[in-house]
């Protein structure tokens, strides 16, 4: 499958020297780092050959470099093009990701969501994360209808498995 990644271009000169990307734990904020160590512990349990690396991510549609929000503002980045198989990456829900980020109940439906505020549902709020994964199944309920935006992550990426690297200065 191809996927796309956006990287700072110091990431770029580093994977180049060494072989290979992979996650770095210096360029995740904070108050994400619990949330990337959940999604490190599904890639664990999910992903046969991950290795416990900090997680790449990955965009399933070529992302448009015109746009703002890649990297900051007049930073250099490259955006990488690249070739994996479906058991080396783990595929997500972008907009449901954001309440595992955020520390939040997953709910299907708004009755789901207050049940849940009530203290009445078994499933624990990190239960309710795995929902991110059945992407298909998320968007059955009229709470997750709309475009679906899917988002991937993977461990690390061996250079001979980048198709293109376009260089860009963030906007």
């Amino acid at each position: 499958m191809k996927f796309w990644t956006v990287q700072h271009i110091n990431s770029w000169n580093t994977a180049k020297e060494k072989g290979y990307l992979e996650g770095n734990r210096a360029y995740i904020f904070e108050d994400f780092l619990d949330s990337y160590m959940w999604m490190m512990e599904q890639m664990s349990k999910r992903l046969a050959n991950y290795q416990g690396n900090f997680p790449i991510w990955l965009r399933l549609k070529r992302p448009d470099l015109r746009q703002s929000g890649h990297l900051n503002k007049k930073e250099l980045g490259v955006l990488l093009e690249v070739e994996l198989s479906d058991d080396e990456v783990l595929i997500s829900d972008f907009m449901a990701w954001h309440l595992v980020i955020n520390n939040h109940f997953l709910a299907l439906t708004e009755e789901e969501d207050d049940l849940f505020e009530a203290d009445k549902l078994s499933m624990t709020k990190e239960e309710s994360w795995t929902r991110i994964f059945d992407y298909k199944e998320l968007k059955k309920y009229e709470y997750w209808k709309g475009e679906e935006n899917l988002q991937a992550v993977t461990g690390r990426i061996e250079i001979s498995r980048i198709r293109l690297v376009k260089p860009f200065t963030a906007r």
